[in-house]
């Protein structure tokens, strides 16, 4: 029985001794919003003379690395990414260690982003640096500055923003070979930049979307913003950086047979600049049609008559290329026609023909464009694409009418002397109180011409566009579908109705960018004005304040 009981002592004090083991957070009351605070460091930080190669911070309560890779910005770049322990527990102290030799009389920062966060709430400690120098000065001079992207309205997040020093040594083609001198990083929330503990001297500033992390710029994959002049420091000018993706630079893949009498060819740069052949022997009736391949960088060479056993195609940019392709037994591509409608306003509707084979011959007479309500025949434009394969019928129209558009076999005729069956499609106009109307007026002195663009959030998508050549009180836009837009500015410098990106070696900027701050709302029937000033986007920091203010009223 005393042995029982005992036993039973023993667990209960077991039990206990468990319970008042165990930590976290308390229950109840307010949550911990307070960050880890920096108790002391070892060296101390803005420490001269540096020649050990471990730092120690302690903390006043235990702390975690979140994304420590992706947040510490060491500046200037090192080659190896420094030992930090612990890695993935809970501690009081962090301790680096920097195994890469340092430059002398340099002043080195280590940014750690919002990497460290208490244990228990994940409280970030924010922005957290710690400056030491190899030499006898900590050097302290800064350079301010804020990113946008050149087109679009959202920016990039982990935006390196760099200064490379300007010397004899310091050619265009740096960025593509040499770490900059000072580096900062936008992290996943901040649109402005500060590029601090930067000694006096004349500098290249360079932004860039880097995807390797390795702080060299490559075109194929980066995006890069750059200042056409150096900048002086000290400095009190605030920059402005606009982050492009360049046209990358004429290249060819190797060709590949990719339908029964069709070929396909990847590109990298502008189409137009690639020249295709053929070289000998080709049958006496061979004949060939190039189309872009729809959303893909592939031109499609289609040929007749069927060669059984292989061809050489000669590809002309900024070299030229012969290539052997060998033929196997694939399938026949056959015609296939979809067609879409799009209604432009009460009075005007567009039906497109799209085909997968490019179209040779169409003949509009075998088009017949009839009224729903009597069966007259309404006269209509056609138009074709620069590929062939988008065949345009335009038409106008009453509105609240129904309206039947038939294609008739023989009606179009693509590059292998397919035909299309007959095709029927009915379309209904809309009425005027469908559509809104948007009048904007521009208060900012610009380059004209200009395109004024509605689009979605994201930019990727026009809805609509007006080409302006000469300053006016006011731009209309009629007949605009019901929904939320967002309104896109562009200054068309070389006149060729399209926004034009950027090219860093041709030391090109991208053509300039405005943007509407707000969303704009467009119902039925409504009548909206809106101006614009020259506002600026706000940035995240702004529009987060701004949420912040509203829950408070």
């Amino acid at each position: 029985m005393r042995n029982i009981k005992n036993y039973l002592l023993y667990i209960t004090i077991l039990i206990i001794g468990i319970q008042c083991a165990r930590t976290g957070s308390p229950t109840g009351g307010e949550q911990d919003k307070t960050p880890p605070v920096v108790v002391s460091t070892n060296p101390p930080s803005h420490s001269v003379n540096f020649k050990g190669n471990r730092i120690r911070l302690y903390f006043d309560e235990y702390v975690m690395l979140k994304d420590v890779r992706k947040q510490l910005i060491i500046s200037p770049p090192i080659n190896n990414f420094p030992e930090i322990i612990p890695s993935g527990n809970a501690s009081k102290v962090i301790e680096i260690r920097i195994t890469d030799t340092l430059k002398p009389n340099t002043t080195y920062t280590l940014n750690f982003g919002n990497s460290i966060q208490d244990n228990n709430e994940g409280n970030p400690l924010p922005f957290y640096k710690y400056v030491f120098s190899t030499g006898d000065v900590i050097d302290s001079l800064s350079v301010k500055g804020r990113i946008n992207d050149a087109l679009t309205r959202k920016p990039d997040t982990y935006v390196n923003v760099m200064l490379y020093e300007v010397n004899q040594a310091l050619t265009d083609s740096i960025v593509y070979k040499e770490k900059p001198m000072y580096i900062t990083n936008t992290l996943d929330s901040l649109q402005t930049f500060e590029i601090t503990n930067v000694k006096a001297g004349k500098y290249m500033l360079v932004a860039m979307k880097d995807k390797a992390t390795n702080y060299l710029f490559d075109q194929k994959q980066d995006k890069i913003a750059f200042l056409k002049d150096t900048i002086s420091v000290p400095t009190d000018t605030i920059y402005e950086l606009a982050l492009f993706k360049e046209i990358p630079n004429n290249r060819t893949a190797r060709p590949y047979h990719s339908g029964e009498k069709r070929i396909g060819i990847g590109y990298e740069g502008e189409r137009d600049s690639l020249k295709i052949s053929v070289l000998p022997p080709v049958p006496d009736n061979f004949s060939y049609v190039i189309s872009k391949e729809p959303q893909k960088d592939t031109l499609n060479f289609w040929f007749s008559p069927k060669i059984e056993d292989s061809i050489r195609l000669v590809i002309r940019n900024q070299k030229i290329d012969t290539f052997r392709v060998n033929f196997r037994k694939l399938k026949k591509d056959t015609l296939q026609i979809s067609t879409q409608n799009k209604t432009i306003s009460p009075v005007e509707e567009i039906l497109t023909f799209t085909s997968n084979i490019p179209i040779v011959k169409y003949d509009l007479e075998r088009i017949v464009v009839t009224s729903v309500a009597d069966s007259t025949q309404i006269p209509f434009t056609s138009e074709m694409d620069s590929d062939k394969l988008n065949l345009q019928i335009k038409l106008t129209t009453k509105p609240e009418s129904k309206y039947k558009i038939v294609a008739y076999p023989n009606a179009l005729t693509d590059f292998y002397e397919h035909t299309n069956d007959t095709l029927q499609v009915q379309i209904t106009s809309k009425s005027e109180a469908d559509f809104a109307t948007l009048k904007l007026t521009i208060n900012k002195e610009m380059y004209f011409p200009i395109l004024v663009e509605l689009t979605n959030e994201k930019g990727d998508k026009v809805e609509y566009q007006k080409y302006i050549e000469n300053q006016q009180p006011q731009y209309t836009f009629d007949f605009v579908k019901a929904g939320k837009y967002f309104v896109r500015i562009i200054e068309d410098r070389n006149r060729n109705k399209k926004w034009d990106t950027g090219n860093y070696l041709q030391r090109l900027q991208p053509e300039k960018v405005y943007h509407l701050p707000k969303e704009i709302d467009l119902r039925p029937n409504w009548e909206v004005s809106e101006t614009y000033n020259g506002e600026l986007l706000p940035t995240e920091q702004e529009k987060k304040k701004a949420q912040q203010n509203n829950k408070k009223k």
